[in-house]
């Protein structure tokens, strides 16, 4: 599932090329799935809108809409990738994927086509959205300790909350619980302030040059341009389960937190 890296580079991928079209109209697929919002409600929505933005909020993809001069008012289009989501923008002429469930058509002749294998995204409209958790690349050090304070979860877990940071996901909590030092089964609470400060710097330094290249292409995940990241060579314990550590050699191991998977290295991280 792609996690905040992968979906801000989307997000400033599509804000490049549609900010400032129009949405002539809107071609919603039959499958019940993608859609959170009801599909006449989304088509009236969109149709005769201007795109004026193209953000990321949490693991979501926002469009903020601005109403054309006769027009409804404005919304949100809010978007979610789920497992194997992604938007391409096409000519009209271009073969439509299998598995496209949204054709947006657009005054400049382009079409903006929402594709999903696995049907696990979704697409809804809403007045102003907002992601539950704190901005994993803007909180403080002193709101990251409060929002793991007395918390007997494991830390992976924690990190993993979109309630209390919206976007971090199992590849980035990995590497980031790696190179804090922190083994992934530590409660929440147990943390010093020093480790939880080693952990804050380490987080937002691993989301930033996760961005800088292109997020991490593991299974389905492109850009906007349809370009893979690379970010995937620069992992140190995701996905390396038996693999020497590539500090001290000593082999990754794996371990199931809360359903999920969990690499770390059992010597560098206590």
């Amino acid at each position: 599932m792609p996690e905040l890296p992968e979906v801000e580079t989307i997000a400033r991928g599509l804000a490049k090329r549609v900010v400032g079209d129009v949405i002539e109209s809107v071609w919603l697929g039959s499958k019940p799935e993608p859609l959170k919002s009801p599909a006449a409600t989304i088509a009236a929505a969109l149709s005769s809108k201007k795109i004026t933005d193209v953000r990321r909020s949490g693991k979501h993809i926002v469009f903020d809409l601005e109403a054309t001069e006769n027009g409804p008012r404005s919304a949100q289009w809010v978007a979610h990738l789920g497992m194997t989501g992604s938007f391409l923008v096409c000519p009209p002429d271009a073969e439509v994927a299998k598995h496209t469930h949204a054709i947006v058509k657009l005054s400049s002749g382009r079409e903006l086509r929402f594709v999903d294998p696995r049907r696990f995204g979704r697409l809804s409209v809403i007045e102003k959205f907002e992601a539950p958790g704190a901005e994993p690349l803007n909180v403080s050090f002193e709101d990251f300790i409060r929002l793991f304070r007395g918390r007997k979860t494991p830390i992976k877990s924690a990190l993993l909350n979109q309630k209390l940071l919206s976007g971090v996901g199992n590849i980035y909590a990995d590497e980031a619980l790696f190179r804090a030092e922190i083994r992934p089964r530590r409660r929440a609470a147990s943390l010093s302030r020093d480790e939880l400060r080693r952990l804050h710097g380490s987080l937002k330094r691993i989301l930033k040059e996760a961005i800088r290249l292109g997020g991490s292409s593991i299974s389905d995940y492109v850009d906007a341009n349809g370009d893979e990241g690379f970010f995937q060579l620069k992992h140190r314990v995701y996905g390396r389960e038996g693999k020497p550590c590539l500090v001290c050699k000593t082999p990754i191991k794996r371990v199931v937190i809360a359903g999920r998977s969990s690499h770390y290295c059992p010597k560098c991280q206590k």
